[in-house]
């Protein structure tokens, strides 16, 4: 169980990674503005948690979110894949999972702590990029996962 909690760790830094290149491919067309982390980071601003840090210093803790939670929600879905198939499949398996986990934070930890509204409160289409980012991240998740078991980086 260990291990596969592991290989999952390595692979939420891999989808962390990717999910982050690509929310800053749609930052560069208008499309993303504040992330997740951001918002986590604007959160604890609000309520003084944050007061006399610097922007640099916001920044690097959003950052440090970003990746711990990645690698969190890997070691977790590590947990729960237990079978290991082809590269199509894995992807597609991650993908689900990403979406997975999507649904289970943005319908209850996030607007719980005050992050974000829940998907069913948002006007706009803006709401379908977080499950793109979940969808991209799942899938990338699911190739490292499978390369990191089979032994091959």
């Amino acid at each position: 169980m260990m291990t596969r909690a592991l290989h999952g760790a390595v692979g939420g830094i891999g989808g962390t990674v990717a999910l982050s290149a690509f929310r800053q491919a749609l930052a560069s067309v208008g499309l993303v503005g504040t992330t997740a982390p951001q918002q986590v980071v604007e959160r604890l601003e609000e309520t003084g948690l944050l007061e006399g840090s610097s922007p640099g210093a916001r920044r690097a803790l959003a950052v440090v979110a970003h990746l711990a939670y990645g690698v969190g929600l890997g070691g977790a879905l590590g947990l729960l894949r237990r079978e290991r198939e082809g590269a199509k499949e894995e992807a597609a398996v991650g993908s689900a999972l990403g979406l997975l986990a999507w649904g289970a934070g943005w319908a209850s930890w996030l607007p719980l702590t005050g992050v974000h509204l829940p998907p069913w409160k948002q006007q706009t289409a803006k709401v379908l990029l977080p499950v793109l980012d979940h969808a991209v991240f799942g899938a990338v998740w699911g190739l490292v996962y499978r390369a990191v078991r089979s032994g091959r980086s």
